[in-house]
C-alpha cells in the first residue's frame, strides 16, 4: 500500500516509537490523526508535522473514549487506511515483595491499555477500513507494537510481558479476521530503544543492556522503528507475523 494520500491512525502518538512513526508516515504525504493521553505532548507532535496531523487526546483504557476519538478521526479525516498501535505503558511490579502481592488493579492496568485498549483501537480501526474501496486487493494495514518482553519477560514484568505476549498471540486470528477484506495485520516487537522508558537510565545500567544485544551494540533509534512500519504498510506479502526489531537482543 502507498502510504501517499492514506489517513493513518498513530496512537501514542505524543513521544516513542509513536511519535517517529506519526513523523515518518506524514513525511511520506500521510494524513495522520495523533492519539495519545497527553494533550500538551499530542499539540507539539501536530505542530512539528502541520496541517496534515489532527490531536485527539484519548486514553486507550476507557471504551467510550475510544469509540469517540475513532469516530472523530472518522468524521474529520474520512476514512481510515493504516492503524499502528504503539501507545503502552510499562509498570514494573514484583509478584509479591514478601510483604504484599502486586495489587491485581496494577496488573489490570498495564493490560487495560496494552492488550485491551489496543485491541480496542484495532477493531473500531479495521471496521472503518472494511468501508474503503479496495486498491490492489488491499483495504488497510494494522501495525500493533508488541515488545521482546513478550518472551523474555525480566523480574517485574510479570503484567508487560503478559501484554506483550497477548498482541503476539492475536496477530494471527486477528489476519485471519480481516483478510477477506483486504486488511493485513503485522506485530512488530522491538528490543531496546532510546525512549522516555530508556532516558531515566544510569550509565551502568545502559551499559549493561548493551551488552545484550549483539550487533549493532546500542539502544535502537525511534525513526529505525518507524521505517520498519513503513515498510509493513508498503509490502503488500507482509501478513499475520510478529518481527523482532532487536539487534539480536537477548535478555539474561
Amino acid at each position: 500500500m502507498k502510504v501517499s494520500g492514506r489517513v493513518a491512525v498513530v496512537t501514542g502518538a505524543g513521544s516513542g516509537l509513536g511519535r517517529a512513526a506519526a513523523r515518518r508516515l506524514a513525511s511520506l504525504g500521510a494524513r495522520v490523526a495523533l492519539l495519545d493521553l497527553e494533550p500538551a505532548r499530542l499539540d507539539a507532535v501536530a505542530a512539528e508535522i502541520g496541517p496534515e496531523a489532527l490531536a485527539v487526546p484519548v486514553d486507550v483504557a476507557d471504551p467510550q473514549a475510544t469509540e469517540r476519538a475513532i469516530a472523530t478521526v472518522g468524521q474529520q479525516m474520512g476514512r481510515i487506511d493504516v492503524c499502528v498501535n504503539a501507545a503502552g505503558v510499562a509498570t514494573p511490579g514484583l509478584t509479591t515483595n514478601g510483604t504484599d502481592p502486586l495489587p491485581l488493579e496494577a496488573f489490570r492496568r498495564v493490560l487495560d491499555v496494552n492488550l485491551v485498549g489496543l485491541f480496542d483501537v484495532m477493531r473500531l480501526c479495521a471496521h472503518a477500513m472494511t468501508r474503503n474501496e479496495p486498491v490492489d486487493g488491499e483495504r488497510g494495514v494494522i501495525v500493533n507494537v508488541s515488545s521482546g518482553a513478550w518472551n523474555q519477560g525480566q523480574r517485574g514484568q510479570a503484567a508487560y510481558a503478559a501484554s506483550k505476549a497477548g498482541v503476539v498471540g492475536l496477530t494471527l486470528p486477528v489476519a485471519r479476521d480481516l483478510a477477506r477484506y483486504g486488511i493485513r495485520v503485522v506485530a512488530v516487537a522491538p528490543g531496546l530503544f532510546e525512549t522516555a522508558m530508556a532516558a531515566g537510565m544510569t550509565d551502568k545500567v545502559r551499559s549493561g543492556l548493551e551488552q545484550m544485544i549483539l550487533n549493532p551494540r546500542r539502544l535502537g533509534e525511534p525513526d529505525e522503528f518507524a521505517a520498519l512500519v513503513q515498510h509493513i504498510v508498503e509490502n503488500p506479502y507482509l501478513n499475520a507475523t510478529t518481527i523482532s526489531l532487536d539487534a539480536g537482543a537477548r535478555m539474561s
